[in-house]
């Protein structure tokens, strides 16, 4: 797409090579049986939903090994025992990197955290290909992420419609306000914020500020990335932002939970 940032163009091309190994190890009717064979989904947006309408903030927990930016973030790295730590820790939902490239992520990774607690899962990654919504739902995935900076707008709105036949709710994300207008024409209702430029890689809070302008009511906005003291999460409370999706902060810390119950007390 024109306009998309050097390293999401790089990331996408590497998944297109990756998604067609993966097809050709699993033929797309093997998937989708599997998918049909999976768990039933847990409901990621509706646990966002109860948090916040209960006067709470609803945070998406982390769980990333590395990402491109910032190279490697934990290592030892146990999937299971964050995923227990953040539902300890109050958290509504879980988010796991699987890609492998450029995240050092796993589908096990995925597996592992969701068999841990009984928190809904969002698998994190570069989804542009209905086989990935199936191989999503077959892993066990409640959630999928569509970056809106990676997709035209006919093959969203039918990603999305896959997602939603198959039960899986889905994270639309945006990072400027084209992409927002995008994301709005869809009947999405969770979108998030990504706060961090793709081109830099700086984070900024006000990005979220920005591209809240007229929000919609009966949609869910995140905040996603940059959230990393009680005042960021407080800016964001009191301008009407109640749900989260944190990652660095939490994984820097020795004891996860602890820190998203620190955070969010």
């Amino acid at each position: 797409m024109a306009g998309t940032p050097d390293i999401l163009k790089k990331i996408l091309a590497r998944k297109a090579e990756e998604v067609a190994e993966r097809e050709a190890a699993i033929p797309l009717l093997e998937m989708q049986a599997r998918a049909g064979g999976a768990d039933a989904p847990r409901g990621f947006l509706k646990a966002l939903r109860r948090r916040v309408e209960s006067g709470h903030a609803a945070v998406i927990a982390e769980i990333k090994k590395a990402s491109p930016s910032k190279g490697v973030l934990r290592d030892p790295f146990d999937p299971a025992a964050f995923a227990a730590s953040y539902e300890q820790g109050g958290a509504a939902c879980l988010s796991v990197l699987t890609d492998i490239d450029f995240f050092q992520g796993s589908d096990a990774y995925l597996q592992q955290a969701r068999a841990a607690c009984a928190l809904p899962v969002l698998r994190k990654d570069f989804v542009t290909d209905s086989y990935q919504v199936y191989e999503a739902r077959a892993l066990g995935a409640d959630c999928i992420l569509l970056i809106v900076a990676a997709l035209e707008d006919a093959l969203l709105k039918d990603l999305l419609l896959l997602a939603d036949e198959l039960q899986l709710d889905t994270l639309v994300e945006v990072h400027d306000a084209d992409e927002m207008a995008r994301a709005l024409a869809t009947p999405a209702p969770l979108i998030g914020v990504n706060n961090r430029d793709l081109r830099t890689f700086e984070t900024s809070l006000e990005t979220t500020f920005e591209l809240m302008t007229d929000f919609p009511d009966d949609r869910l906005l995140v905040t996603e990335s940059g959230i990393h003291t009680a005042n960021d999460v407080s800016l964001m409370r009191e301008r009407g932002v109640h749900t989260f999706l944190v990652g660095e902060a939490f994984m820097r810390a020795e004891q996860p939970g602890e820190k998203l119950s620190e955070l969010f007390a």
